[in-house]
């Protein structure tokens, strides 16, 4: 078993198994989930308003530079061999422009679709986003930069996919090392060997592009193989430069993706100081399918029908909803352009046409509130008693869902210590209605169960119930 390499997973490379680690259910367990605190067992918390996390995680994305027509030349100096990498580069466009990055973002706006979306910040070598690229104007820059800023941003997570996506950076010099091999690509194997202090240092240093041109990032995206063989460092060094660059209370990163049978729930990790005054963790979010849509380079048609087939019985994402574990869906920004053909855009429109036709419990989620909602569902200490839940919450999560195995017949209430009591909730007649300040009484198989709904505050607070 392994994790896919997500540039080459329709290949499976046999290298990149022996830098994996997987334990019992195939969960990887080279990183350490850290502490965890009591919950009582009649306590189960259930996804967010009882509906399946859905995401797009795009890859390979920046400002203007198309990093496939840049990139891939840089990839054959190292890889000769390697036939994706001798395709005709120079017929590709060298920019994906603004008005298919605006078309596209007001397209997910209109259909609250969210997500991550990658800005390299030295793409491929090109030309420093907080300075200038050039073979563009610096207005050209500017414009495209606050167009991410204003269409992107609100929702989607950004993230750095490292520096460069190709060549590794001396970050004392700002310039590439002068030996051209796999151990100085990013997307190889530079990150083998590597301290914590050292990814750190790197992570850092592509976070620290981003801020300048005010583009906040809560987490990371790893290229091509970046960390397969250094999990533990990669997953203490996110957690470490996205705390000391942005002060991110809940640091995440995507490293992994499987389209097999595992688990595709996200992984909680190095958490510490739960009940002390900084508590802290970082949290692996797993892709579930690969790049079905137009491939790393724009050259690789793909298909809906690996989503969710048009009859809408089979395909991963509907496996994985089945689960109800987060359905997030991984592709590369080239391909969703195509090289100016959109179709990847296309199959992506057709994707979210046939899921929402299918189901009507999916909520859309930036990686960023999918990690928040995991910390919360994980690391939050709940005890019962008679008056009801004692709660200690080390993160704040909103929409946080919990199912008790008992039929309130009167409204509960959410007591916190830092704010007054709120109202009572408000019950409703079915799941797909929860929100935020609601619950809902059903009845299975083991008796009747109520589900509440509400904004958990961080430290203390209380669910209080009448006794019957």
């Amino acid at each position: 078993m392994y994790a896919i390499n997500r540039r080459n997973f329709l290949k499976t490379a046999t290298a990149t198994v022996a830098g994996t680690m997987v334990g019992k259910g195939g969960r990887l367990w080279a990183q350490e989930p850290g502490e965890r605190l009591p919950r009582d067992p009649r306590v189960q918390v259930l996804n967010p308003r009882m509906r399946v996390p859905v995401s797009l995680i795009i890859d390979d994305s920046t400002c203007l530079v198309n990093l496939a027509h840049f990139a891939m030349p840089q990839f054959a100096e190292v890889w000769p061999n390697r036939a994706e990498y001798q395709k005709n580069w120079r017929q590709l466009p060298r920019e994906i422009p603004d008005r298919f990055v605006r078309k596209f973002a007001e397209w997910c706006a209109e259909h609250s679709i969210k997500g991550k979306y990658s800005v390299v910040p030295y793409p491929a070598c090109v030309g420093w986003l907080d300075r200038d690229l050039p073979g563009w104007a610096h207005y050209e820059l500017m414009e495209s930069i606050k167009l991410v800023q204003e269409a992107i941003v609100p929702h989607w997570d950004i993230h750095p996919e490292m520096v460069t996506h190709t060549w590794v950076i001396n970050t004392k010099t700002g310039r590439p090392y002068e030996e051209r091999s796999a151990r100085y690509m990013e997307n190889w194997g530079w990150s083998e060997g590597r301290s914590v202090e050292e990814l750190t240092d790197y992570l850092s240093y592509a976070l620290r592009i981003l801020k300048n041109i005010d583009l906040h990032c809560e987490g990371i995206t790893t290229p091509g193989g970046f960390g397969n063989r250094a999990r533990p460092q990669l997953a203490q060094a996110t957690l470490a430069a996205c705390r000391d660059v942005f002060g991110v209370e809940i640091p995440h990163y995507f490293r992994d993706l499987f389209t097999d049978s595992r688990s595709v729930a996200p992984l909680v990790q190095y958490a510490s100081d739960l009940e002390g005054p900084d508590p802290q963790c970082v949290v692996s979010i797993i892709g579930c399918t690969g790049d079905w849509f137009g491939g790393w380079d724009g050259l690789t048609p793909g298909s809906a029908d690996l989503f969710i087939t048009p009859d809408l019985s089979r395909g991963r994402l509907v496996d994985v909803i089945l689960r109800e574990e987060p359905a997030v869906l991984v592709c590369h920004w080239p391909g969703i352009y195509y090289n100016g053909e959109e179709l990847g855009l296309e199959i992506f429109q057709e994707v979210v046409k046939r899921l929402h036709a299918r189901f009507e419990h999916l909520r859309w989620m930036k990686l960023s509130e999918i990690a928040r909602y995991w910390a919360a569902k994980e690391l939050t200490r709940i005890d019962w008693t008679e008056q009801g839940l004692e709660i200690f919450a080390p993160f704040a999560c909103p929409e946080f869902t919990v199912a008790l195995p008992l039929e309130l017949k009167q409204p509960p209430r959410v007591v916190s210590e830092r704010q007054n009591p709120g109202p009572p909730l408000r019950r409703v007649a079915q799941p797909l209605h929860l929100e935020a300040g609601t619950f809902f009484v059903r009845a299975n198989t083991a008796g009747a169960q109520s589900v509440l709904c509400f904004h958990l505050p961080k430290g203390k607070s209380r669910v209080e119930w009448a006794r019957t």
